[in-house]
């Protein structure tokens, strides 16, 4: 039996929380770097503190984590733009980028998510660009994985194809809820996949870095309408706990 609409938690009330255990935000001050996104925009980005960016020109609050040393995950939540934010990540050594823009609607659109997202590969300046270029995935079908955000938040995901994941919240405000929402996974490095969601009962989607390798760890973003139907920026992030993996033995999933 599904949750009734009644009972679904809006997006602020269950996002209150799912950074206790993100990674520590990195100061970028003072760095300057330019990155070419294949199909998209090509973005000047000037830190100019711990806090505030200036990307061609338009001054942005930012959010940025190191991931690992030479990989970066930063956000700009675009307080210039109503209802947007533009995520990216980025490696100092093999200069390849991802940029992700995730958009509010206007209106619901019947069997649309409220949330659109668009994906971008790309390059920054500095050096010529080593390894392979990051792309589509479809690696994480078949896992099941379970996410700890905080001591309150516990949630399951299993990801079904390469279009959609399923979840459950175990410990937590939604306790007992879950879906099947549409998702998109692209490989940016060696054990390190972006993943991102698009819920359908609520406007709201995210834009996570898994880092399955040792680290074990997860860092991210949500865009969605709160309560008061207000466009809202949160972070996330935690830590992964793997519970498997099934292989499909005739068929593959879309």
């Amino acid at each position: 039996m599904s949750t009734p609409d009644d009972e679904w938690r809006t997006y602020d009330e269950f996002a209150d929380g799912i950074a206790t255990y993100r990674l520590p935000n990195a100061d970028l001050t003072g760095r300057e770097i330019v990155i070419a996104l294949e199909d998209g925009p090509v973005l000047d980005l000037r830190f100019e503190d711990a806090e505030h960016v200036t990307c061609n020109g338009v001054r942005d609050p930012y959010d940025a984590v190191a991931v690992r040393d030479d990989v970066y995950f930063v956000n700009l939540p675009l307080t210039s733009v109503e209802g947007e934010s533009l995520t990216l990540v980025f490696s100092t050594s093999s200069h390849r980028a991802l940029g992700v823009l995730s958009v509010i609607g206007a209106e619901d659109v019947e069997g649309q998510p409220r949330v659109q997202q668009t994906f971008w590969t790309g390059t920054t300046n500095g050096g010529e660009p080593t390894g392979e270029a990051p792309g589509p995935s479809r690696d994480l079908i078949g896992k099941r994985n379970l996410y700890r955000y905080s001591p309150n938040h516990l949630y399951e995901h299993v990801y079904v194809s390469s279009q959609r994941y399923t979840w459950q919240c175990l410990e937590g405000i939604q306790r007992g809820h879950g879906d099947t929402d549409l998702s998109t996974v692209w490989k940016f490095a060696d054990g390190l996949y972006l993943f991102c969601f698009r819920e359908f009962r609520i406007a709201v989607a995210s834009v996570w870095l898994h880092d399955l390798s040792i680290a074990l760890r997860t860092t991210g973003v949500f865009l969605g309408l709160n309560g008061e139907g207000r466009s809202e920026h949160s972070t996330g992030g935690g830590h992964i706990y793997p519970l498997g993996a099934v292989v499909y033995p005739d068929i593959q999933p879309v």
